[in-house]
């Protein structure tokens, strides 16, 4: 089994003798939220995962139509938020 083949398994795509494969859709989507990252191209993440860069057009394209969920976006650092905390003496 080729390396290419063992990390497209790895990550939940069924890969048959044929070389068809089957891509889930929460995978689907990971890949489309990673090739809207600032400074991301079609091509360069569409060869990293070993498809087409008009496959994945079509799933932007399913995406933008609401046909495929994206992954919630990772929160920043700067994004944390603190909430006060009031500290008062035990009552008598």
């Amino acid at each position: 089994m080729c390396a290419k083949t063992a990390f497209l398994r790895s990550l939940g795509v069924e890969v048959h003798a044929s070389g068809q494969r089957r891509w889930p859709e929460e995978v689907k989507g990971r890949i489309v939220a990673e090739s809207l990252e600032p400074g991301a191209t079609v091509n360069a993440v569409a060869a990293r995962y070993g498809i087409q860069p008009n496959q994945l057009t079509a799933w932007q394209r399913k995406a933008k139509d609401g046909a495929l969920v994206l992954p919630a976006p990772e929160p920043e650092a700067d994004d944390a938020v603190f909430a006060p905390l009031v500290v008062c003496d035990a009552p008598e």
